[in-house]
């Protein structure tokens, strides 16, 4: 590929109020523009790149039994409501009507359309188990599109569904994509861990996610370098300190002026926030069978010195949305914003942590504004709806398989598998007939990996000051070719004979032959990235050759023209 009849610019600066190094260099490397929020067009450096990463997809899903289909992107609406997602999906599923009023929606995944596929295509044992996947562009409408494609709410996945006789044919689709996912991530040049997570709105049995670690990263990493357990936050689990048995107290009123927050009321009556009850107010929405919002009002009661873990929660009430009550709602159901306890309510569900119901006099509000009560103990002064472990595990943590101390990290989802079992073979009558005659469901497992998150994250791992540094299997181009012209021609002819011979022998190249001044050439090459860069000059054809300079070295050497393309290949099966 020839630069001047690139598509695009390279930017001396990055627009203003990029939070992410990685994607500041591919915008101004000229890979990505930004359309709209959430929105990105590739230009031809980024989409030779994302070219490149599907290939590795496919060749990684092939190797494993998988072939590839195109699914539709807008499904009827019907499709998600036979599921059930249709009423459990806020607002990042976008809904529509087409021309007849009739309700579609676009795809954010597709289980439901495969899941459809199944009832209609299979019918008997012989026909399992099957492995199909696609690369396609999805839709989610995120209401906090971030970090560039790190969180885009336009994208490209690759998705691939798992149909299997029984839940042991499924954990073995599921290790294949266990294991196909660290050769995925490897040749891609990315390191990732895996760890447990949130089935979500997935369903099914088991989940895990593959993490980029970076501190743009908005999971919690909840990891023990003891014992390997590694966890999302949102399903870790950790032994936390119990408190020590003590005669329970009598309830008392203490005047509290101003103390609104866990740590002013520890701070004002000098006790440990081990001490204090935390009430968490948050509506739980969910749709109704018709599609009508329904709201449940959640008082969630934890201890001071713990965080609640709101997917916890709601995957106890079953999958809903969660957001804070407002203040209208708190006071109905008796409550007082900043002194408010579950003595006395009139109203809402009340959920506790386990840790509460086991610490004696505890500190809680009076649910009067400036008092709270000293000596309150669950169970005898109020008695929750529901208990359970609704706490986030933390640093310092007791693992809860080995005991040693937890840390915690950040980190990017760049894929995940879900085991889904029979959840939508029994929505949609995916079923196959056993040897003896009998009607099964089909065991269906779902597999993603975000495409263009993922050369994100790459561009996050693979940059130093001066631009990016990507690796051989997703560059758009392993060589970067640049000709000095000086007032001799020779450098430009032998240029032009080294472009044509490179890609005759199916070496991709950039060849820079803008006429640019040599800094800028020089800068603008660093700045791509690409594995090799090459430069013809009166100076390299002096020296004996071409000069070749690895991008994540700073030693170049000179390579006898006739010889390049051996050295060439040597150098990018090394860097491989």
């Amino acid at each position: 590929m020839r630069m001047s009849r690139l598509f695009g610019e390279t930017l001396r600066e990055a627009p203003a109020g990029i939070e992410s190094p990685g994607h500041q260099f591919l915008l101004r490397a000229g890979y990505v523009r930004q359309l709209g929020q959430g929105i990105f067009s590739y230009l031809p450096l980024g989409w030779q790149s994302m070219m490149h990463i599907e290939q590795v997809l496919r060749e990684e899903l092939t190797a494993i039994g998988g072939v590839e289909v195109s699914l539709p992107v807008v499904h009827p609406a019907e499709l998600w409501q036979q599921s059930g997602r249709y009423q459990k999906i806020g607002a990042e599923l976008t809904r529509f009507q087409d021309r007849r009023d009739r309700g579609m929606v676009l795809a954010m995944t597709h289980e439901e359309v495969v899941a459809s596929l199944a009832a209609g295509e299979i019918s008997s044992y012989r026909q399992l188990p099957r492995l199909v996947f696609q690369i396609q562009i999805k839709w989610r409408d995120d209401p906090r599109p971030r970090a560039g494609m790190i969180r885009a709410r336009e994208f490209t996945m690759k998705d691939s569904y798992s149909l299997d006789l029984d839940e042991a044919g499924l954990d073995t689709q599921y290790r294949a994509h266990y294991d196909a996912y660290f050769k995925i991530f490897t040749r891609c040049g990315l390191p990732v861990v895996a760890v447990g997570a949130d089935v979500g709105i997935m369903g099914g049995s088991g989940a895990h996610e593959f993490m980029y670690l970076t501190p743009l990263g908005e999971d919690t990493l909840v990891l023990c370098d003891s014992c390997g357990y590694a966890q999302n936050r949102q399903v870790a689990t950790s032994r936390k300190a119990a408190a020590e048995p003590e005669e329970l107290r009598e309830v008392r009123r203490v005047e509290t002026p101003h103390a609104t927050t866990i740590e002013e009321l520890a701070a004002l009556l000098e006790v440990e926030r081990a001490r204090t009850a935390k009430i968490v107010f948050l509506a739980a929405e969910h749709r109704s069978e018709d599609g009508e919002p329904v709201v449940r009002l959640i008082v969630a009661v934890v201890r001071g010195d713990t965080d609640l873990n709101e997917a916890k929660l709601a995957n106890l009430l079953g999958g809903a949305e969660l957001r804070p009550m407002t203040l209208e709602e708190i006071a109905a159901v008796g409550a007082v914003a900043g002194f408010a306890s579950p003595i006395g309510l009139t109203g809402g569900e009340v959920i506790a942590d386990e840790l509460v119901m086991s610490s004696p006099n505890l500190v809680a509000g009076a649910n009067e504004e400036g008092w709270h009560l000293l000596g309150t103990n669950a169970g005898r002064d109020w008695r929750p709806d529901v208990v359970a472990d609704i706490v986030a595990a933390d640093d310092g943590d007791g693992c809860s398989v080995c005991g040693s101390p937890l840390r915690t990290e950040r980190g990017v989802e760049v894929g995940n598998i879900f085991k889904l079992g029979t959840r939508f073979a029994d929505a949609f009558e995916a079923t196959y007939l056993d040897p003896d005659g009998n009607s099964k469901p089909i065991v269906m497992g779902s597999y993603g990996i975000g495409v263009g998150r993922l050369l994100a994250c790459i561009a996050e791992e693979h940059h130093d000051e001066r631009g990016l540094r990507l690796p051989v299997a997703i560059a758009p181009y392993p060589v970067h070719l640049t000709v000095l012209r000086g007032s001799d021609s020779a450098a430009g002819e032998v240029a032009e004979r080294v472009y044509g011979s490179l890609e005759a022998s199916g070496i991709g190249v950039l060849f820079d032959d803008r006429g640019e001044r040599p800094g800028v050439q020089f800068a603008d090459a660093d700045l791509i990235g690409l594995p090799v860069r090459l430069t013809v000059s009166e100076r390299s054809l002096k020296a004996g050759g071409i000069e070749l300079k690895r991008r994540d070295a700073n030693e170049a050497r000179i390579v006898a023209e006739d010889a390049l393309v051996l050295e060439l290949r040597a150098e990018l099966d090394a860097s491989d």
